[in-house]
């Protein structure tokens, strides 16, 4: 009797308790669907991948700078520096003085001038890395590449070269849209006409019932 009460509140395994998997799936709602994967993020533009690779640079100029500078210790002064130590990888043409072609934007013949990194690179340059320090934790007010001192540099820089390759650097003006005399009656007397009719929804005349009176007024206009 000892053993059959002792044994007594012992589960049998060969017994379903309705947990386990079997009762899982069965559970679950039918027609369920598995989430889908989350999509990878989109890879970077060229804009940030080039931001990048400048913002590397710019780091290791400092690591190799003799002393070595901080970031928190970088001025104005320094980044015209480093405008200066990226001439040696430039590809443009920039005349000396003395030179025979000094201002010929087409010189016939190569000279011994050096090659120097052109303005609109630099200024393009200087435009990612100063994005680049505010979004790796750096103040707007206390920005090296923001500094007077830069931008007075690369005005020189755009000046000088413009006289040395006989290139202007002129600013694109933006042409601005004429209005015809034509489209300002057109749109007066469609704005009459909708004012008038009430059976558009009251919003414009550009999809639905101001259609038909658009085209009413315009060939009133006519």
């Amino acid at each position: 009797m000892d053993s059959a009460s002792g044994g007594a509140g012992l589960p049998d395994p060969n017994v379903n308790s309705g947990e386990g998997p079997s009762s899982a799936s069965r559970s679950a709602a039918p027609g369920a669907t598995a989430e889908p994967p989350s999509a990878s993020p989109a890879p970077p533009s060229r804009y940030e991948s080039q931001k990048r690779r400048d913002w590397n640079t710019f780091l290791q100029y400092l690591k190799n700078h003799k002393p070595p500078l901080t970031l928190a210790r970088c001025s104005g002064a320094h980044v015209i520096e480093f405008l200066k130590y990226l001439d040696q990888f430039g590809k443009t043409k920039v005349h000396a003085t003395g030179c025979p072609y000094f201002g010929h934007p087409n010189p016939p013949a190569p000279c011994a001038c050096p090659l120097k990194q052109a303005w609109g690179s630099l200024d393009a340059l200087i435009g990612r890395l100063r994005a680049a320090y505010e979004e790796n934790g750096g103040r707007p007010e206390s920005n090296p590449f923001g500094a007077r001192a830069v931008r007075i540099y690369l005005r020189e820089v755009r000046e000088g070269q413009a006289k040395a390759r006989g290139i202007p650097y002129e600013k694109k003006k933006r042409k601005r849209s004429t209005v015809t005399a034509t489209a300002v009656v057109g749109n007066v007397s469609v704005a009459s006409t909708q004012g008038v009719g009430g059976d558009g929804d009251g919003g414009g005349g550009v999809d639905g019932g101001g259609s038909s009176n658009t085209a009413a007024a315009t060939s009133t206009a006519v």
